[in-house]
């Protein structure tokens, strides 16, 4: 007796493993990435590497471009958290089951969990890329940060060019 083929089993949501294995890959990658540059790259010293990025370890009290720099750690810690269980639950109860939908909840996830480590842990955020254009800065980010920015992109795709039910 043999089986028919069925549809390939799409990914269940954030307890499947292609999500867990995405999130897990993203603290891990930033959580190395913040290890490396805090051990080699000097405080507040530019290190050019593309015309458009250069390498900058600094630290941010904040949340994105230091907004609620003010707030506090324990506040920032609490609003991490929450964000990232809202997160989880939007995903645990969305319809879209396609593997772009599931990477892009997994990418805010892990990189929203990379910096929470941090903030736990040292009270800021561990950034070291500088983007820029020319002198002008745009913004210094770390590897969690472009998780947390391509995350939404990605949904922002599935939901915009889902197909109808």
């Amino acid at each position: 007796m043999t089986r028919k083929p069925g549809p390939a089993r799409a990914p269940t949501g954030p307890f499947s493993p292609f999500g867990i294995a995405i999130v897990v890959g993203v603290v891990i990658v930033d959580r190395v990435a913040k290890q490396v540059a805090e051990a080699s790259l000097p405080y507040d010293e530019p290190i050019p590497l593309l015309p458009i990025l250069t390498l900058l370890r600094t630290y941010n009290t904040g949340i994105a471009f230091s907004f609620l720099a003010g707030l506090g750690s324990i506040a920032l810690i609490v609003l991490t958290a929450a964000i990232s269980g809202i997160v989880l639950l939007a995903w645990w109860r969305a319809n879209e089951r396609s593997r772009l939908a599931a990477a892009g909840y997994a990418l805010i996830v892990g990189g929203a969990l990379g910096n929470l480590i941090d903030r736990v842990a040292y009270g800021h955020v561990i950034d070291f890329l500088l983007l820029h254009l020319g002198d002008r800065s745009l913004f210094v980010f770390n590897l969690a940060d472009a998780a947390l920015t391509l995350g939404p992109a990605m949904l922002i795709l599935v939901y915009l060019f889902r197909r109808p039910d």
